[in-house]
């Protein structure tokens, strides 16, 4: 038997706290449903003046938002009243920003407003999709389905994200200390040989001479390469954040080989989730496809589906003008058209998302794939040219002493 740490809220919808001996947690909380309480945690108990705190790039607002659809959609399926589900959430909420974010939404819900117009207030946390889903949510009265799929929708989002994060993690710290590697030779090895032929004043090696003259080049000029990089990112940065530079790098981005047909796959996968979240609850399907354009990263696959949203508006359904737009893949128009014709498009739309959540990380796996050995074969050759240049100088020295 073990003691096991628990938080649990009773029927009258306070916070509950405590240990309970048992073989498992899972028997725990089955202990607490029998006693009439809902489990919020069952583990072991924190040491007393201490408190885990992970630093804040490490806990984002996606989580943050991720941690209170689950909170609320747990306490309102066991049927805890909304002001007291959000003071229950305020009080497990680990960070102090957030804390004070959901003490103004009950602010503004009891000074008598909507609980969508309350979240609306913190656009910086909660999207244009999030307010008008809890919005359906209240006009229907059903406020528990629509957080556990918004639970649903925020955890797979995250899930992908976080999935095509940590693919390139291991592609970019290779090409990182590669280019470390070559740039540490040309400054540090390679003027070494250039001293030691000054001195002895021996012909040198064409390759070798190159070389030379490249190491040279990259001391001398060095700081102006730096100045030159960091104004180009810059000024790239500057004009990407228009809209004219958006769209340029959008297309740009789409039109890379490998990585492209993954962007526009998750892409894909974005937009399929948001709208079988939104379908699902009742949200207009006009309304629904302009929420689901604000989410989407890329401008050019975003802005075609105001074309879709007007086709829908002339009664053409949505599985042709989204397919003349050019920018899906052709197997999410015939998905949705066969959705149009059974009447189950929100279903159609889950699985248009599952299917190419699936093919996003089939293809950031290929794209990683080939990039990692790519990457090593350049970074290969340029070793390999550095150091037979090296050796083409050693030979000629070891020539004229014989």
């Amino acid at each position: 038997m073990a003691s096991f740490y628990f938080k649990a809220v009773a029927a009258d919808g306070k916070l509950r706290t405590g240990t309970l001996s048992a073989p498992t947690d899972k028997a725990v909380a089955s202990e607490l449903r029998r006693q009439g309480l809902t489990p919020l945690y069952v583990g072991v108990a924190p040491p007393k003046g201490f408190q885990l705190k992970l630093p804040s790039w490490m806990w984002g607002r996606r989580q943050d938002v991720l941690f209170f659809t689950q909170e609320l959609s747990t306490l309102l399926t066991a049927g805890v009243p909304l002001d007291r589900a959000l003071t229950i959430t305020a009080e497990l909420s680990e960070r102090p920003n957030f804390r004070l974010v959901v003490l103004d939404v009950l602010r503004l819900l009891k000074g008598g407003k909507s609980l969508a117009d309350s979240l609306g207030a913190h656009p910086e946390y909660f999207s244009e999709l999030f307010v008008n889903m809890v919005r359906a949510g209240e006009a229907s009265g059903s406020l528990a389905p629509v957080f556990d799929r918004l639970t649903a929708f925020e955890q797979s989002r995250d899930e992908l994200r976080g999935y095509i994060i940590s693919s390139m993690i291991y592609p970019t710290l290779l090409a990182i200390v590669g280019a470390g590697s070559i740039v540490v030779l040309m400054n540090f090895v390679v003027p070494r040989f250039a001293a030691v032929f000054e001195e002895s004043h021996i012909p040198i090696p064409g390759p070798t001479q190159v070389m030379l003259e490249v190491s040279r080049v990259l001391r001398s000029y060095s700081w102006v390469a730096a100045l030159g990089a960091v104004a180009s990112v810059v000024a790239l940065r500057s004009f990407v954040r228009t809209l004219a530079g958006k769209l340029w790098w959008d297309g740009i981005l789409l039109r890379l080989p490998l990585l492209g047909a993954a962007l526009r796959r998750a892409e894909t996968a974005r937009f399929a989730r948001a709208m079988a979240t939104l379908v699902s609850n009742g949200v207009p399907l006009v309304q629904s496809i302009n929420i689901a354009r604000a989410i989407l990263k890329n401008r050019i696959v975003a802005n075609s589906l105001e074309t879709v949203a007007q086709g829908v508006k002339r009664g053409e359904g949505i599985a042709e003008p989204l397919k003349r737009t050019g920018q899906f893949p052709p197997l999410a128009a015939h998905l949705l058209a066969v959705g149009e014709e059974t009447g189950r498009l929100d279903q159609m739309f889950t699985r248009m998302a599952e299917i190419y959540e699936t093919e996003t990380r089939t293809a950031i796996k290929r794209f990683t794939a080939l990039f990692e050995p790519l990457v090593i074969l350049v970074m290969g050759i340029l070793v390999g040219v550095l150091i037979l240049s090296m050796l083409l100088a050693i030979t000629s020295i070891n020539d004229v002493a014989v």
